[in-house]
């Protein structure tokens, strides 16, 4: 018994594993391709959901697209209902999962085909480089699965000599939801519903358990991504919680819909599985899987803006939070966390003008605390980014630099010394009007070219040397007027990188 539970837990590790090797690759192999996907497929609802499901059967990983799709509504590409649409199609796209394993995992000799793919995927790994060596690991990835399904099919098999599940029946509402309580508690412990979904077509296969008990607890298992989600969602960004609430509540749903209509679900996958399939048991519940996602992807699709305002009422926005877009889940994504970064970088920048705007027009400014502590968590957020990729690099580069002139610019502005220099000398009166007047129009309006002609450091010097000015009076305008020029050069920059040609440029490097 000891060694039939040991070759079960090997196979589900051996499943994980070759998930999150096809996952990882597949990733890394799409790269921008799968945000320009999302861009160009999401303009409504239903191709929102399509985009979701074709991704996650693609990459086989509904958080990869889970995490695309957030990255896209921080970076205002993409609207929260759209957003919706595509995290549906993610929950139906991982019922790709149950398909692979009953038309490939159950059927094929492992020498034929997984194992080659092993060889040749990590030959690939180690001999290739970029996308070569992560398309390697996809491969090895994808044979590894089946090896994992072998192993497990070989557990199943003997540990249904030992415990036969399938005479415990689970007629009656109570044992069926008995059954979802243990496809749930499956996937928390597995955390991965494919892994669980696998075990139960499996345990299917090998007569451990019946067709009933495995329809309830693949309803089960598509709810318990739900637990994974909540617990994922605690302490991220609003976002992220609006996302996974989303998530929870069309998977409950759809469980909820599922089990009360079990039985005319059983019926029609039947007809259609004798009608289409024949007597395959893993294939039909391959089916159900799908078929009770697809209806709840036609009950909930419809409700998408209503779904949309509950969660935004639910999880709702703090006035002027500059750090709601630096989610952490971001970080194991570049390309998404680059883009997050530059957007929470953007509207910083646009709280220093303001607040300089300010103190230039009524003496008086807004604290900066708030800012430097989002400069400060933008800091952390892009340091904790993995190695970027070599495409990448141009976009890293911009974003570094418009870090280091934001934080620059908020330290000069916290320099109450040389602010009130600027502030109260008659002498640099010109200046603030013209920084002033090309704040209310920033950044469309150069701050350089707006304060070319008026006064300058030799213009100061000069009024002091003739006696004009004294020199306390002068000595405090040109800490005024270093503190202007500090300023004005950084927002040149700032103004610079954020111009859209100029980005474009650098992705296009």
């Amino acid at each position: 018994m000891l060694g039939t539970s040991a070759t079960v837990f090997g196979g589900i590790g051996l499943f994980l594993l070759g998930m999150i090797l096809m996952t990882d690759g597949l990733k890394a192999v799409a790269g921008d391709a799968l945000r320009g996907f999302l861009a160009r497929f999401t303009g409504n609802r239903w191709s929102a959901v399509a985009s979701g499901a074709g991704l996650t059967a693609l990459v086989q990983s509904s958080s990869a697209t889970t995490l695309a799709t957030i990255g896209f509504v921080s970076a205002g590409l993409l609207s929260f209902n759209n957003a919706i649409g595509v995290i549906i199609g993610a929950n139906l796209g991982t019922t790709s999962t149950g398909w692979i394993v009953a038309l490939l995992g159950l059927k094929l000799s492992v020498s034929t085909l997984a194992l080659p793919l092993i060889g040749i995927g990590a030959l690939a790994r180690l001999l290739g480089r970029d996308r070569l060596a992560q398309a390697g690991t996809a491969l090895a990835g994808f044979g590894v699965i089946f090896v994992g399904i072998d192993v497990l099919q070989t557990g199943m098999a003997d540990l249904s000599t030992h415990i036969d599940l399938s005479r415990y029946t689970v007629e009656g509402f109570s044992g069926r939801l008995m059954m979802v309580g243990v496809g749930v508690v499956m996937t928390v412990v597995m955390q991965s519903s494919s892994a669980a979904v696998a075990t139960t077509l499996t345990a299917l296969a090998t007569g451990t358990v019946s067709f009933e008990q495995a329809a309830a607890l693949v309803i089960g298992q598509n709810v318990g991504t739900t637990v994974t989600a909540a617990l994922a969602a605690i302490g991220a960004q609003r976002l992220a919680q609006r996302t996974a609430l989303v998530h929870v509540i069309f998977n409950l749903g759809t469980g909820t819909v599922a089990l009360l209509l079990l039985p005319v679900f059983l019926a029609t996958v039947d007809l259609m599985t004798e009608t289409w399939i024949g007597d395959d048991a893993a294939l039909s519940i391959a089916a159900f899987h799908t078929a009770f996602n697809l209806l709840g992807a036609a009950i909930f699709v419809p409700l998408i803006p209503r779904l949309a305002r509950a969660a935004e009422w639910i999880v709702s926005e703090p006035k002027n939070s500059l750090e709601r877009h630096l989610d952490p889940s971001l970080a194991t994504v570049p390309a998404l966390a680059l883009d997050a970064g530059r957007r929470a970088l953007d509207e910083i920048v646009i709280e220093l003008v303001q607040a300089l705007r300010a103190r230039l027009s009524t003496g008086h400014g807004r604290s900066l605390v708030a800012i430097h502590e989002a400069l400060e968590k933008v800091t952390r957020f892009i340091g904790q980014l993995p190695n970027v990729e070599t495409q990448r690099l141009p976009d890293w580069s911009l974003l570094l630099q418009q870090l280091d002139d934001a934080r620059r610019l908020a330290r000069r502005m916290n320099d109450d010394v040389a602010m009130g220099n600027l502030l109260d000398s008659t002498l640099l009166a010109p200046q603030r009007a013209a920084l002033r007047a090309v704040l209310d129009q920033y950044p469309a309006h150069s701050v350089s070219a707006a304060l070319q002609g008026v006064h300058t450091r030799e213009t100061i010097l000069a009024q002091t040397a003739e006696g004009q000015r004294s020199v306390d009076e002068s000595m405090r305008a040109l800490s005024g007027q270093r503190l202007l020029e500090d300023m004005a050069e950084s927002l040149s920059r700032l103004r610079h990188l954020q111009q859209p040609e100029h980005i474009t440029n650098a992705q296009g490097q």
